[in-house]
């Protein structure tokens, strides 16, 4: 017999008022492009160079650019100026964790 999981979270889930619940949905759409996902993994690591995410991404420039122009209005991705290039990274831990997590948890194997 297969055992059943209760994944008992530790704490309830903080109060979320309805404008930050459309914020919220909002944040969770723009990870749902695969692009832009993948463009937020490739920010996990530390700054990255916007064409060094889009060679190692396979995607033009532009388009990395115009992704991470929606990422950072989002909140999800922040960008540092050195020099006359732009480096981004991850916005903060919060986000950080919630992609580590969610990547542990599709690589999982099922039971």
């Amino acid at each position: 017999m297969k055992a059943v999981r209760n994944p008992a979270p530790e704490a309830p889930a903080p109060a979320l008022r309805e404008d930050k619940t459309y914020e919220l949905a909002d944040m969770f759409k723009m990870l749902g492009d695969p692009s832009r996902l993948r463009i937020v993994i490739a920010t996990l690591e530390g700054p990255v160079a916007v064409s060094d995410i889009a060679e190692r991404l396979g995607l033009s420039i532009s388009l990395v650019s115009h992704h991470l122009r929606l990422l950072r209005a989002a909140r999800l991705v922040t960008a540092d100026r050195r020099g006359k290039q732009i480096f981004y990274m991850i916005h903060d831990q919060h986000v950080a964790h919630v992609i580590s997590d969610m990547i542990a948890h599709v690589n999982e194997d099922a039971e």
